[in-house]
């Protein structure tokens, strides 16, 4: 049982930054895709980011292309969302989470593992 654990978010305005993290409890995350979704209120969980088990393969939901960057550090067990020019329209709580496979993938239901979340407000 992998345990994920979501650091980092916060209230910053428009066109500011913020750089998620999240810990994994198992070197087996290391093994694992990751990924990052959010969940805005009265709206469905979505895709935002996800990264190969290695860090070479990425892929993001076209809203934040060009905007975030999602990263790993293995030997930390951690994966990290940069997040930069941000929009109100990005406010949502974050959730980190391991994937079944490898390969980078964006349905939830690929998705094992799953963090209590991290609330992200941006202000206009």
């Amino acid at each position: 049982q992998v345990q994920l654990v979501e650091s980092g978010g916060g209230l910053v305005q428009a066109g500011g930054s913020l750089r998620l993290s999240c810990a994994a409890s198992e070197r087996t995350f290391s093994m694992k895709a990751a990924g990052w979704f959010r969940q805005a209120p009265g709206k469905e969980r979505e895709f935002v980011a996800t990264i190969s088990a290695n860090g070479e393969g990425t892929f993001y939901a076209g809203s934040v292309e060009g905007r975030f960057t999602i990263s790993r550090d293995n030997s930390k067990n951690t994966v990290y969302l940069q997040m930069n020019s941000l929009k109100p329209e990005d406010t949502a709580v974050y959730y980190c989470a391991v994937a079944k496979q490898y390969y980078t993938v964006t349905q939830k239901n690929d998705y094992d593992y799953w963090g209590q979340g991290t609330q992200v407000t941006i202000s206009s």
